[in-house]
């Protein structure tokens, strides 16, 4: 259907040769975007970027340090240099230093952690903000998660050892506060927000963890019964990127298998 395409837009995903960036990069591709996979790690966004235009697809691989404010001026810069225009902003990216418990975690390591997840989003945020305004229109999408949604569950994690960091749930909850204000501020420059909060990630689960204790709780208190998969994350990716989703902003689509409606 024509409302989902996205032919003509540029669009960013910061952290987008990670495990989540990669379906979301490939989603947007797939309905006609040029896409950005921008991290830290240029090599790995660069060989993605590839892998996308191998299958027909525009992408390009860029650099972009989300500590580094000097770094996110460059990067916002070039694109609008090179293209003259961001018209779709994926805010995936996140820095995992640090996540522990409360008794655990330092300040060092706490601050470290915000300077991606709360001072760098709101940087990014703010440069692309900037130029889409100037256009009177625009598209940002929050990754949030089930932990900015309800409070994390401490039992299923039996003992594996595994825990909810408080930097997470701290983050994902002010990444939906963020997004509405977005939305209710920006509204009438035409430019939406919205937050995406899904729940585990299967590929991720499976990479990182593997099979333990935590994995036969998760299912089980799911409703149905199993992480999410690459295309879970993919078509709502899409709706909120598209005119598919016009009328909505300051919107938390949550993407769980139904973990929070217990």
């Amino acid at each position: 259907m024509k409302i989902f395409k996205l032919d003509g837009k540029v669009a960013i995903v910061t952290g987008g040769a990670g495990l989540y960036g990669k379906p979301i990069s490939l989603a947007l591709a797939e309905a006609g975007a040029l896409v950005i996979v921008a991290s830290r790690d240029l090599e790995k966004c660069e060989a993605y970027a590839m892998v996308l235009k191998q299958q027909g697809f525009k992408a390009e691989g860029m650099f972009l340090d989300m500590g580094d404010e000097q770094s996110i001026q460059n990067f916002t810069r070039k694109i609008i240099e090179r293209h003259g225009q961001i018209d779709i902003l994926v805010n995936n990216a996140v820095s995992r230093e640090g996540f522990k418990d409360l008794e655990q975690v330092t300040k060092t390591e706490w601050e470290r952690s915000q300077q991606i997840n709360s001072t760098g989003l709101m940087l990014i945020t703010q440069a692309v903000v900037l130029e889409m305004k100037v256009r009177g229109s625009g598209n940002i999408i929050n990754i949030g998660s089930i932990q900015g949604v309800v409070g994390p569950n401490f039992g299923i994690y039996g003992d594996t050892g595994m825990t909810s960091p408080l930097n997470y749930t701290y983050d994902k909850w002010g990444m939906v506060g963020f997004t509405k204000w977005l939305a209710n501020f920006y509204g009438k420059f035409n430019i939406r927000a919205n937050c995406i909060s899904p729940g585990g990630y299967g590929p991720g689960v499976a990479e990182l963890i593997g099979k333990n204790e935590f994995v036969d709780n998760y299912k089980k208190m799911t409703p149905l019964g199993r992480f999410a998969e690459d295309d879970d994350i993919k078509g709502p990716v899409i709706f909120l990127a598209s005119e598919a989703s016009a009328y909505i902003t300051g919107h938390n689509l949550l993407v769980d298998g139904g973990w929070t409606s217990w």
